[in-house]
């Protein structure tokens, strides 16, 4: 119905294309005049249908690869893993000798005072003698100077650093890698909640298609009066049922489409889903696979080992700073030591000029208890760390022998659905021969066709539960590639 509206629609826009080329008067429409209406019909079809967009059909392999691809959360991971990155360089800077230039220029007093001057950044210091003036005289005074700076050796602190930045790099990579795998997960779950409705669609189309023809014979032996009219009424109940349940289908289909959509980033009305194997039973399941390596494990072991990195930092913390230093600078000034001061521009340009190198020693006496709360804080963060890393092997554990119960029992349950199924499909044909033959009543027909459909919907529904289990399993292995392959050949 929907393609032949299409046509229709087609067909009535192309007959509009046509009306309006040829009432439009110019050369043009004079030439187009010589044309066949059915072939500008044709032609304005061909349009009409390009503009169109074209349903996806996809497979559940293609589908998760899609979503990995598109999904925001992927992204965002990815651009924390770049982040990372430059963290792990700026942390390698620390190698690198320090260089600083200074350049300056003022105008001011030379009054200097004999005594001692806390430090402050409001009072500048002026050097030379004590003069014992106070004039508000003014000269110019000049400066430019470069010092290099280097630590030769640090007893490991910056590669400690250096190591805290790529751990948590590596953290970040894990968690790509967890993302993407949650990402497929979700998109292959939306998959098979999708398939599982369009097998309900094909059950509930079935089971209108049985009401239909029952009505047709009930109202048949209704109208010879062969049968009481009690039954019409029965029949025509039986079939509003089955269209409300084919009802209910579509929604959930269009819901699990608009869901898979949402992770593949396409319009739920594009995607057209490719069972591939997913209509039959799955091979049997696979070795045990370590849950050290599910990406929700190795993204809190990477956590745990960042914090281990941090606690070396602190460990390397309470040692001496050395640093190699040379520098060289000028200076020029208009104030003589006698307390003359110069007149013009004497003093903007350097004139006087050093150099000097030296090799100089810090240590942070008084850091050491800041150091061991620091110290403690870390420990604890590694202890929360480890143990969030033993709670995930026990989730995972309990996930999997979940998931292998779950197998199979679906397994077992798909394996008693198409006796169901031929039995029921056998109990609709005798009550159906019965009620013709005048030896049943129409409410055994319904009641056997109910028992037909949900038959076949819980055949449909067990295979893909069987999936699922696996799915599920695959989940707690924490690989779904080899899954979504099988189901996509």
């Amino acid at each position: 119905m929907r393609s032949l509206l299409f046509r229709t629609f087609n067909l009535r826009n192309g007959a509009k294309c046509v009306t309006r080329l040829c009432a439009f008067r110019s050369p043009l429409s004079r030439r187009l005049r010589v044309i066949s209406v059915p072939t500008l019909l044709l032609i304005c079809l061909q349009v009409a249908t390009a503009q169109q967009p074209r349903a996806e059909m996809l497979t559940v392999e293609q589908a998760v690869a899609a979503a990995v691809k598109k999904y925001p959360s992927v992204r965002v991971s990815t651009a924390q893993v770049n982040a990372a990155i430059a963290g792990i360089r700026l942390a390698r800077t620390a190698y690198l000798p320090r260089f600083d230039a200074t350049a300056g220029v003022n105008r001011a007093t030379r009054n200097n005072v004999l005594g001692l001057l806390l430090p402050s950044q409001v009072i500048a210091p002026i050097s030379g003698p004590v003069l014992g003036t106070n004039g508000l005289g003014s000269a110019w005074g000049s400066t430019v100077g470069l010092l290099v700076s280097w630590e030769p050796f640090d007893f490991g602190l910056r590669g400690a650093n250096v190591a805290v930045a790529e751990a948590a790099r590596t953290r970040a990579q894990a968690a790509v890698a967890r993302t993407q795998f949650d990402v497929s997960t979700m998109t292959a779950d939306a998959f098979l909640t999708v398939l599982a409705a369009e097998q309900t669609v094909t059950a509930a189309q079935a089971a209108v298609a049985r009401s239909n023809t029952l009505i047709e014979v009930v109202n048949a032996l209704v109208r010879a009066e062969l049968r009481p009219g009690a039954e019409s009424s029965l029949a025509r109940a039986e079939q509003a049922a089955a269209q409300a349940q084919l009802i209910q289908a579509e929604t959930a289909v269009n819901e699990g489409k608009a869901t898979l959509a949402a992770l593949l980033g396409l319009d739920p009305s594009r995607v057209t889903l490719s069972a591939g194997r997913l209509l039959a039973l799955p091979q049997p399941i696979a070795d045990f696979v370590d849950s050290k390596n599910h990406p929700l494990a190795i993204e809190q072991n990477a956590a745990t080992e960042e914090a281990r990195a941090r606690l070396r930092v602190v460990d390397r913390s309470y040692v001496p700073r050395f640093s190699l230093q040379g520098t060289t600078y000028a200076r020029g000034t208009g104030a003589l030591p006698d307390g003359r001061l110069l007149a013009g521009v004497n003093g903007l340009g350097p004139n006087i000029q050093n150099w000097g190198v030296g090799f100089t020693a810090t240590f942070p006496v008084f850091d050491l208890p800041a150091i061991r709360a620091r110290r403690q804080a870390e420990t604890a963060h590694i202890e929360v760390e480890s143990g969030r890393y033993e709670q995930v092997i026990t989730d995972l554990t309990g996930r999997r022998n979940a998931a292998l119960a779950s197998l199979e029992g679906a397994r077992r349950l798909a394996q008693t659905t198409p006796v169901q199924v031929e039995a029921a499909r056998q109990a609709v044909n005798q009550a159906t021969a019965r009620y013709q033959s005048g030896l049943g009543v129409a409410l055994d027909v319904a009641d056997a066709q109910r028992r037909l459909s949900q038959a076949e919907i819980d055949d449909a529904l067990a295979r893909l539960s069987v999936w699922r289990a696996r799915l599920a399993l695959a989940v707690a292995d924490g690989d779904i590639a080899p899954l979504v392959r099988e189901a996509s050949q």
